[in-house]
């Protein structure tokens, strides 16, 4: 100090100013931003120079988690940070509750240089000084062993994300880095592992990528693993050559031991430059441009071709990689070839807790596609997952999955099979009163859809307690997982028989409509032969309930579409149909089915309704005396809907059979509809007057006029002998005429016109349809 003149600084005043708090982006950490001023002042304490520069702090709180007291731990990070003034002391807390309820599901996590364990080819005694960057480049063209060194030194620079932006500046050390590893990678997997390592680094941030594109790293790495993809391959041919020759020769069983050291060693260090390769790859396909050249390259057989090693954190990026990939088709098409989904399944369960978790995503994203699910079943995904039920961390992605799977049918009774069902219902009664979650009843709903899981759903208490559940809570889903349950036939549904007082009593306009209608469905699917449906309309007034709700707009047309098909399960009693038929609820029902004729389902379930009314006499009458239900059914009965058609057939056949008049006229529409085109023909069709004197007067007007041709008799009866005054046809007719004797020209004689008309009159007379349909059969033949 002595020798300092006067007027030199003597004094450095450092000073803290504007500390700002917020939370870090990706990771759970606090990151402080403040700023240093830096004062130099003289030998009287007058400032002399003066310099401000922003920092940043960023305070990593690994003990962060779910269970975390976050008041204590605002307090901890405030006595070791001192930057942070006491008044924020509030901010912490709320930065830290904040970092600990923050989800990250659908981040990808990006993989950081500091996330790769030590690397043992990478092991120095010296360590690396930015200043020193030169002499590192300089061994870059050296022989491999101080190629190697020298990338090693600049590795270790590399990991300090710091030295990133100094060492871009240096474009010499670059290029050389990028030239040793395009020509020398075959070399030495140590001097590969090594380098790309560095580039790696770089690609950590979005701001490199061009840097890492400008040398083309990506393509080479692409060449890299497909090499060594093909390189395991040979070391595995080579091993199982081996160990088929030892069998006998104990000099070559050592030589094979010896041999399959050395590969476990080689397999560690391919395995290294694998991982870091295709981690470098994953952070470049941020670029949408750039995965699709990845994806050009064969880049998702290569992953899954990768998925049989053993080594766990090589899995972990291959499976991030293709879950990236899984959401665009094309890749997931590539997968699906590949059968991606069979070797998924080898990894679960895993103790790597992490692996777990990205090959569950993987999976919930290839879920979507009905063949890939088909994969998962045929590979026993369903009992595998199911056992993750128990595991709280994994419970959500696994019941996200098995939806997917409950979706089929085909695959629903599986899940009887297995602990899966009973896991469910334990989590569904451990709700409480609170809100369950979307995943677990949308499961359920799925599952109660199946007679054999339905079964397993019921047994013991459960229905009673999901029924106490539901009208309790007023809970719509778990009303609707009821409703799958009532339409099983068998032991399951005289379950419901306890339970029809408290469904009926739901049924009311206080009542939410959503919960109404399933209500309703539950109650519309209990066709048990024990239940008296006619106490249960009384005792709970339902029928008023149910006839208002018949008119057009009076409520949703899914709630009144419930009420019919309610309807039509309660008239299958005798009681109970006529009970509703006094109420006016026939008229109102045809009413409705005029307001809505173009939907098929409502017409079907109104169709149904007369289906089951005219089973009963009393209803019967009033349907075929009182209404025009009938005239309705007939218009009906050739609607494009063939399970329209088929209840009108049913219903119409018990209305003929009850009464004549309708009878016949149901018979008459019956033929016209299958031999229309017959009679078409024939009142269309406009003949030679000289050729057909019998059908052409001799003003040439024809017989037939505008008339109906079923109404001249005339045409059937004639005095030639042909067609008897009985109207008999003699045997020497049919037989002239099944030779074909009668008729010289080329269009139908005269005869045959009697025959065909005669034949069809006479269907007519005795409602035989069969008759016709052979004859106009027979007439086409002879056309």
């Amino acid at each position: 100090m002595d020798s300092l003149q006067t007027g030199d600084p003597r004094y450095l005043k450092r000073r803290v100013k504007g500390c700002t708090l917020d939370v870090h982006p990706t990771e759970k950490a606090l990151v402080v931003q403040y700023e240093v001023e830096a004062t130099i002042l003289g030998e009287l304490g007058e400032p002399m120079v003066g310099e401000r520069k922003e920092c940043q702090k960023i305070i990593r709180l690994k003990s962060l988690n779910a269970s975390t007291d976050t008041s204590s731990l605002a307090r901890k990070v405030m006595e070791e940070c001192r930057l942070i003034h006491p008044s924020k002391l509030r901010e912490v807390e709320q930065l830290l509750f904040y970092l600990q309820n923050r989800k990250h599901a659908n981040e990808r996590k990006r993989i950081s240089p500091r996330d790769f364990k030590p690397y043992a080819g990478v092991e120095l005694d010296e360590e690396a000084s930015i200043n020193s960057i030169d002499e590192y480049v300089e061994l870059l063209y050296e022989d491999i062993q101080e190629k190697i060194r020298g990338a090693t030194l600049i590795f270790q620079l590399a990991r300090n994300p710091d030295n990133l932006e100094e060492l871009l500046q240096n474009e010499t050390a670059l290029g050389a880095l990028a030239r040793v590893l395009r020509e020398d990678w075959k070399q030495s997997v140590d001097l590969a592992t090594t380098i790309t390592y560095i580039f790696f680094c770089f690609s950590s941030f979005s701001q490199f990528h061009g840097l890492v594109t400008h040398f083309k790293i990506g393509a080479l790495c692409m060449n890299i693993i497909e090499h060594e993809l093909k390189r395991y391959d040979l070391w595995q041919d080579e091993l199982q050559k081996k160990k088929k020759e030892f069998s006998d020769n104990q000099n070559l069983k050592k030589e094979h031991e010896k041999s399959f050291r050395k590969y476990q060693s080689l397999l560690i260090k391919q395995e290294q430059l694998l991982r870091v390769a295709l981690c470098l790859l994953l952070n470049l396909a941020e670029d949408t441009r750039t995965e699709l050249k990845m994806r050009n390259k064969n880049i998702v057989h290569m992953l899954v071709k990768i998925l049989d090693r053993e080594d766990e954190e090589l899995l972990l990026v291959v499976v991030s990689f293709l879950k990236k990939l899984s959401i665009f088709l094309e890749n997931k098409n590539d997968m699906a070839e590949t059968f991606a989904v069979e070797k998924l399944a080898r990894l679960i369960p895993s103790e790597h807790e992490e692996l777990l978790s990205t090959t569950l995503r993987l999976l919930l994203n290839l879920s979507f596609d009905t063949s890939l699910r088909s994969q998962m079943v045929q590979a026993g995904l369903v009992p595998k997952l199911s056992s993750l039920l128990a595991d709280e961390g994994q419970r959500q992605l696994s019941m996200c999955i098995l939806y997917h799977i409950s979706m089929d049918d085909r695959f629903k009774s599986m899940f009887a099979d297995t602990d899966c069902i009973p896991q469910l219902m334990k989590m569904v009664f451990d709700c409480g009163e609170e809100k369950m979650e979307a995943e677990l009843i949308s499961l359920c709903i799925n599952l109660a859809a199946n007679k054999s899981n339905a079964q397993v759903i019921c047994e013991g208490n459960g229905l009673k307690m999901l029924m106490k559940r539901a009208v309790k809570m007023k809970d719509v889903l778990v009303m609707k997982m009821i409703r799958n349950l009532s339409q099983h036939n068998g032991p399951t549904k005289s379950l419901f028989l306890d339970h029809v007082g408290d469904l009926a009593a739901q049924i009311s306009e206080e009542e939410a409509e959503e919960f109404v209608i399933e209500c309703l469905g539950t109650l519309a699917n209990l066709t048990i032969a024990d239940l008296d449906w006619a106490l249960v309309l009384k005792e709970y007034n339902l029928v008023p309930f149910l006839k208002d709700r018949l008119k057009p707009g009076s409520a949703e047309d899914d709630l009144i579409l419930e009420v019919v098909i309610m309807i039509g399960t309660v008239s299958m009693d005798d009681s109970c149909a006529a009970m509703l038929a006094k109420s006016g609820i026939i008229p109102a029902l045809i009413e409705l089915l005029n307001a809505q004729q173009e939907d098929d389902e409502f017409v079907c379930q109104i169709v149904y309704v007369f289906y089951q009314m005219v089973f009963h006499k009393a209803t019967r009458d009033v349907i075929i005396k009182d209404t025009q239900a009938p005239a309705y059914l007939i218009d009906l009965m050739h609607d494009n809907n063939a399970e329209i058609r088929k209840v009108c057939d049913n219903t119409l056949d018990i209305i003929a059979e009850y009464d004549e008049e309708w009878g016949k006229k149901i018979q008459t529409e019956k033929f016209r509809w299958y031999n229309g085109q017959w009679l078409e023909m024939v009142e269309n069709r406009q003949m030679d007057e000289a050729g057909e004197p019998f059908l052409y007067g001799d003003d040439g007007e024809s017989f037939v006029g505008n008339g109906d041709i079923l109404e001249r008799p005339d045409l059937f009866y004639s005095a030639d002998g042909i067609i008897g005054a009985d109207g008999a046809i003699s045997p020497e007719f049919y037989t002239d005429f099944q030779n074909g004797e009668l008729g010289q020209t080329g269009y139908l004689s005269s005869d045959k016109q009697h025959f065909c008309l005669k034949l069809y009159r006479t269907a007519l007379q005795y409602n035989n349809q069969t008759p016709a349909m052979s004859c106009f059969g027979l007439f086409k033949s002879v056309l």
